[in-house]
């Protein structure tokens, strides 16, 4: 196939029109690789793409994604609304009523928790009626309102807690001071104080002052047939000697009191 002449002048220029398209089209296409290179970069350092594996390091390649992946990874996150000015002081007035609410919660009851003087002081009086002191009949009452009954040896331990001097009587300086000790001001107090009050008589001193304490209320009864040391011989006596009386020393220096009672019982025994 022959060429022209005009047909041959033009073909050089087409060449170089050809290798100049070509040169644009690669500088075009390494110029944007040089973008998105950058760009992803860039973007690495902001955390915004995803880690590239091992195989990609070695490669060299670059992920390719969608349109709307890219577009995900390259815009930022959206920011929250910034409330209005409005809506940002309800909330701080919501917040602020929450705390107080709070507060005075907390205050409240710990208000209700702490002793209180006057309200021990009224707590006394709703027994004692006028009176300096809760007689029998505020006794009864009393007793009922904790849950107790009178003759229950709970309230022996509480008489001696008060420090009680009289039988059925409770006066108001040995209110007070008992109950602030014991830290009770209200009847609810005093019923979850019961159980400790109980225990005591498990520990054996406080068992002993107890016992003690209690002749000088045995002694205000019509029968009074044992002195103080008759008394407390019969509480080591019943911490010594055993049910049966198997381990009694006739010989031994117990007062006469408890040896008719030893002749007593075995002589019942056999009968």
């Amino acid at each position: 196939m022959e060429f022209t002449q005009e047909q041959q002048a033009c073909r050089p220029q087409r060449s170089e029109e050809m290798r100049h398209w070509k040169d644009f089209q690669l500088n075009s296409h390494l110029s944007t690789l040089a973008n998105i290179h950058k760009i992803y970069h860039t973007l690495n350092k902001l955390n915004l793409t995803e880690d590239v594996g091992q195989d990609d390091h070695q490669t060299g390649s670059l992920h390719s994604c969608s349109s709307s992946d890219c577009f995900s990874k390259v815009m930022p996150p959206r920011k929250k609304r910034r409330p209005a000015s409005g809506d940002d002081l309800s909330a701080k007035k919501s917040r602020h009523d929450s705390m107080y609410r709070k507060y005075e919660s907390t205050r409240i009851k710990t208000e209700e928790e702490a002793f209180s003087s006057k309200r021990c002081l009224e707590w006394f009086y709703e027994y004692a009626g006028t009176e300096d002191a809760v007689g029998p009949e505020g006794m009864e009452k009393f007793c009922e309102d904790i849950g107790v009954e009178p003759e229950n040896v709970v309230m022996l331990v509480l008489a001696w807690k008060l420090d009680a001097q009289n039988m059925g009587y409770f006066t108001l300086q040995e209110w007070l001071k008992g109950m602030t000790s014991l830290q009770c001001d209200t009847t609810e107090k005093l019923r979850t104080t019961l159980d400790y009050l109980r225990s005591l008589l498990n520990d054996t001193t406080n068992f002993k002052l107890i016992y003690r304490y209690a002749f000088d209320f045995a002694r205000q009864s019509k029968y009074k047939v044992i002195n103080k040391d008759q008394w407390c011989n019969v509480l080591e006596f019943s911490r010594t000697i055993s049910l049966d009386l198997s381990n009694y020393d006739e010989d031994g220096a117990w007062p006469v009191l408890l040896d008719e009672f030893v002749e007593w019982y075995k002589d019942k025994q056999m009968s």
